[in-house]
């Protein structure tokens, strides 16, 4: 089996990286810095410097994966703004949010997603994390209304793309509130925890998941 993460310098995307890798899969990661390529490669992983914000890095995706056959893949490269509690929101931050968060992913598409679909007997996923605070319904503070917009973004570039590559498998998947340097120290779930549940949703992917947004255990979000 072979992986492709990308955004894997550290936390949610590292992790993937590890369990697929113990797993015993091939795993292609891409990282933005020297630390994270050194991380990635003492790993044992197959490491590409990407930078998902910048058009003219992500735009050569295809040639540094030179048409593999990809049979999960997975855009964890996210961003939370700084600043993203005031009203209304800088430019900066606005910026910054969608182009990693969203403008990433649709460049990432074209260049991967048939890479997915060339996967022996189809049925590869291609997997975005999104998160829960991308749901519309249920809303109950202004905290944090750029990263919102830029997930629910993200879920409907998922949902719309999947009909141009109808043989791939592609999900939204929200990881949960997990430990990491945005959800804090107490978060109730480990990227080990997230991980494993997530590896586990998708491994159960199925043809009417296509196009959907889940919860990192498998189940549906009512996004809208």
């Amino acid at each position: 089996m072979k992986v492709l993460v990308i955004g894997a310098s550290r936390g949610i995307g590292l992790e993937f990286v590890r369990q697929y890798l113990a797993e015993g899969a091939e795993v292609i990661a891409t990282a933005r810095d020297d630390e994270g390529l050194q991380r990635l490669k003492g790993l044992g992983a197959k490491a590409l410097r990407l930078d998902v914000a910048q058009p003219t890095s992500i735009s050569g995706l295809a040639w540094l994966l030179d048409g593999e056959e990809i049979d999960i893949a997975l855009y964890v490269a996210g961003v939370f703004p700084h600043g993203d509690a005031l009203s209304p929101p800088t430019r900066e931050a606005f910026d910054n949010a969608m182009h990693t968060n969203v403008l990433g992913a649709m460049q990432a598409i074209p260049q991967v997603a048939p890479l997915v679909e060339a996967v022996r007997g189809g049925g590869g996923r291609f997997a975005f994390i999104s998160s829960a605070m991308a749901k519309i319904d249920g809303v109950e503070n202004s905290r944090g209304w750029v990263y919102r917009a830029s997930k629910a973004a993200l879920n409907m570039v998922v949902a719309s793309a999947q009909h141009d590559y109808p043989k791939a498998i592609m999900v939204a998947l929200s990881p949960g509130w997990v430990q990491t340097d945005m959800g804090g120290s107490g978060a109730p779930l480990t990227t080990v925890q997230s991980v494993t549940a997530m590896r586990a949703a998708l491994a159960g992917l199925k043809p009417e998941h296509k196009g959907a947004f889940l919860d990192y255990d498998g189940r549906r979000f009512g996004a809208w």
